[in-house]
């Protein structure tokens, strides 16, 4: 019995703990979600001469150069720039066409100010999250590594149960609130910043991956202390049934002795 629950609670406490560092990465990084934004080319300059729109000018100077588009009216997406971006629940950084490197601008004022709010909720919801899993984690660690006793260990698991169970459900809001504030910024987010495709990154994935396995661990602890309850509850009936019989054996014992000494003190007396 000792050792299943010791091999529960140590799965237990390996879930919470990928939940926890999951569930941080995801929190702290830029990849909820990325794709590309469709950006008009900037004109061609000393310094920028590929991948611009030459305005006129210089144009013999230009003819050769693939990456430099002639400025007409019916080119179409010609004049337009494809950047790569990325967005998380802090920052959103994009791809520098001008530069080396990348820009990043926050998010949230990014966000339209119908969506601020809920994107708000959805942060304190993910600080919850992660301050409720880590709380469940110190005591699943409690329960298995300073468990005195039997009692000690199922309060424990009830408490790390009740506390993981509270952190997925909030972890899922928080997740769904930021989906929908993502969704809604596309819509109506600033024009320089929407995007022309996109789809959920590998943050978004560690994020649910978090999320699955916070609520395995619930699941695990709930059913470690529901096995605990039910063998201690079984050991407890059979202890109980042996100390009924035990006593029925003496009871009939003590009833057949003294039956005897009752028949003996009449020979005795005659």
């Amino acid at each position: 019995m000792k050792t299943n629950r010791r091999c529960r609670a140590l799965l237990a406490v390996s879930l919470n703990l990928m939940a926890l560092l999951f569930s941080t990465t995801a929190f702290i990084t830029t990849h909820w979600c990325e794709g590309t934004q469709r950006v008009p080319k900037p004109s061609c300059g000393k310094e920028k001469k590929t991948n611009c729109l030459n305005y006129g000018g210089n144009e013999t100077a230009n003819e050769t150069n693939q990456n430099v588009v002639h400025y007409s009216w019916e080119t179409g997406d010609d004049r337009f720039l494809f950047r790569y971006f990325h967005t998380g629940i802090w920052y959103s950084c994009e791809e520098n066409i001008n530069a080396a490197g990348e820009k990043c601008r926050s998010f949230i004022d990014l966000a339209p100010a119908s969506e601020k709010g809920v994107l708000w909720l959805s942060v304190v919801s993910e600080v919850l999250y992660i301050m409720l899993l880590v709380v469940g984690f110190s005591l699943m660690c409690l329960e298995l590594f300073h468990s005195s006793s039997v009692i000690d260990g199922l309060k424990l698991n009830a408490f790390a149960a009740v506390f993981t169970v509270l952190s997925g459900l909030l972890g899922m809001v928080a997740h769904m609130m930021y989906t929908q504030v993502f969704q809604v910024t596309v819509s109506l987010g600033p024009e320089d910043w929407r995007p022309h495709s996109w789809d959920y990154g590998w943050s978004f994935c560690l994020a649910w991956g978090s999320f699955t396995c916070c609520m395995a661990a619930s699941v695990t602890t709930l059913n470690s202390y529901t096995k605990t309850v039910i063998e201690f509850r079984h050991k407890r009936k059979i202890f109980e049934q042996g100390f009924r019989e035990e006593q029925n054996f003496l009871d009939q014992e003590a009833i057949k002795y003294f039956r005897e000494r009752s028949v003996q003190q009449p020979l005795h007396q005659g």
